[in-house]
């Protein structure tokens, strides 16, 4: 009888190819053929369901559309010759557009090249532009910085840096709808600051939207300096490969035919039918194995790379916005997700490992290892180290550590941080999710529970603006409880607390008593 030796062992869970030289090792879980045999039926389905998503089926019944980011990389798979064309003339308007800009051919209204960009966004429509721009960035094009969110302060901070160079900022503003408040408030703040500054907007501005947006019809009736799609058969948190990721890319410099290259290099092999030679069926069935089909073990996320550090934060909406469902596709009531944290080793070794080693056991790793360590030598550190030997020891010291105390981990491995290998990562966790979702038999592309966020949002904004008419309207000083029974909602008083707190500390507002003493308080306009 031949025993399983520990380099038999790694061999026989360890994935290779050789095309991308990325790698896939599961060697320090407890994923085995045998595990990997049973889910093979199961597996297979997903595999069948991934496949009628690419030809065109209609994957998202919520909102009766297709789910096409795969099309993206690979435009001659479309369903059809107008989407396939689309895809294509948008690439190329992108190139065009791109080479007109830093080749100084398109210039703001004084004649002066644009060295900056302004990226206007928020979820999906920032956060893959950011995990590109921070791992792969360059100072080749244009320097980038991010409105992501409606935080006046954030949204001052930003302009400040850009203060000198506003005059020569490119502003992306993107947005599906045109009416996602985040963006729509960004963009007035941005506006706003235009205007103070004598500086024309409309010539420096372009938009990423859908056709017939509200955005739409704003740029064009504007004059901005360009428009490019945003199409309904792709989501946010998976539109990186479209304009929304590729423009401000190419804008950077990045050379975004490879990074679509990786991407369809990868989508090309993750359809195999074969488990063991799919790195996407293989990550999923890992998952889906370790949570126990529920997932009942939290994703760590751990890149051994500085450029990688938001690679965390890109994945919790992947992954979290996809499979957080409560209900799955018959209705049931199932509360399924997998919960993604994470940073970057080796620094951050000092942050939770100890934890992660010695605490609760209710998570997995996942190691991010990057072959080469920078682009040329390096120094030794020591007598025979380099800084890179170092971070080196550090993924296999952690990983050794974790798995010593029953700890379970997977590593993936890419060459570089090239476009290609981030290319193919992106389409690999893209995959992956979408395999997974159908393991545990969820809808994976649609988000109710952040549509509900947004209502109650939106419910708050009324309530407040309703609170201001009855006090501007009144010349008494008014109680929390006074208030709740003029409007007819006395079981909102913690809300109208709250809103009127966060009033009083950015408005004029006369108050007696205090908010620290809410039973005493009472205020008037």
């Amino acid at each position: 009888m031949t025993h399983s030796t520990p380099w038999k062992n790694y061999a026989d869970r360890l994935y290779c190819n050789q095309e991308l030289n990325f790698y896939l090792d599961l060697s320090h879980s407890n994923i085995d053929g045998q595990r990997l045999e049973s889910l093979d039926s199961q597996i297979q389905k997903a595999l069948s369901e991934m496949s009628s998503l690419e030809n065109g089926a209609i994957s998202n019944p919520d909102e009766n559309r297709q789910v096409g980011h795969y099309w993206l990389r690979n435009p001659a798979l479309s369903p059809s010759p107008a989407i396939r064309d689309s895809i294509n003339n948008t690439l190329h308007k992108i190139t065009t557009f791109t080479q007109s800009v830093l080749n100084g051919e398109l210039t703001n209204t004084a004649g002066e090249k644009f060295t900056d960009l302004l990226l206007v966004g928020i979820g999906g429509s920032a956060l893959g532009p950011q995990f590109i721009a921070e791992a792969l960035g360059s100072s080749t094009g244009l320097s980038i910085r991010f409105l992501d969110n409606t935080d006046p302060d954030g949204v001052d901070y930003v302009m400040d840096t850009l203060s000198t160079q506003l005059p020569q900022t490119l502003v992306l503003v993107i947005s599906k709808s045109g009416g996602t408040a985040e963006t729509r408030n960004g963009m007035l703040e941005v506006q706003n600051i235009f205007s103070k500054r004598n500086l024309d907007f409309a010539k420096q501005a372009v938009a990423i939207t859908g056709e017939g947006s509200q955005l739409f019809n704003l740029a064009t009736r504007e004059g901005w300096l360009s428009i490019f799609p945003m199409w309904d058969w792709v989501g946010g948190r998976t539109s990186v490969m479209s304009a929304v990721g590729i423009l401000p890319a190419a804008l950077m410099g990045i050379k975004v035919d490879e990074l679509l290259a990786g991407a369809a290099k990868m989508d090309e092999i993750t359809r195999s039918s074969s488990v063991k030679e799919n790195p996407a069926a293989l990550l999923a069935l890992s998952w889906y194995i370790i949570g126990e089909g529920q997932g009942q073990k939290d994703m760590v996320i751990l890149p051994y790379k500085d450029r990688l550090i938001l690679f965390s934060r890109y994945l919790q909406q992947l992954i979290m916005e996809s499979l957080g469902k409560r209900l799955d596709l018959e209705g049931h009531i199932v509360h399924q997700g997998i919960a993604v944290y994470g940073n970057k080793g080796s620094t951050d070794q000092h942050a939770y490992v100890q934890q992660l080693r010695d605490g609760l056991n209710n998570f997995f790793v996942t190691f991010i290892e990057v072959l080469a360590d920078r682009n040329g030598d390096s120094i030794k550190v020591d007598d025979a180290n380099t800084s890179g030997d170092y971070l080196f020891g550090f993924l296999k010291g952690t990983e050794t550590a974790l798995y010593g105390s029953e700890r379970q981990s997977l590593t993936i491995t890419i060459p570089d941080l090239s476009p290609r290998s981030i290319g193919a990562l992106i389409a690999l966790y893209e995959r992956a999710v979408g395999l997974y979702a159908s393991l545990v038999n969820i809808n994976a592309y649609h988000q109710p529970g952040v549509e509900a966020g947004k209502k109650a949002a939106g419910d708050v904004l009324e309530l407040k603006n309703q609170i201001l008419t009855l006090l501007n309207e009144s010349d008494m000083f008014m109680s929390v409880q006074d208030i709740g029974e003029a409007l007819n909602i006395q079981d909102s008083g913690i809300m109208i607390y709250q809103i009127l707190r966060h009033h009083a500390a950015n408005h004029p507002m006369q108050v007696k008593g205090s908010f620290t003493d809410p039973t005493s308080l009472t205020v008037k306009l």
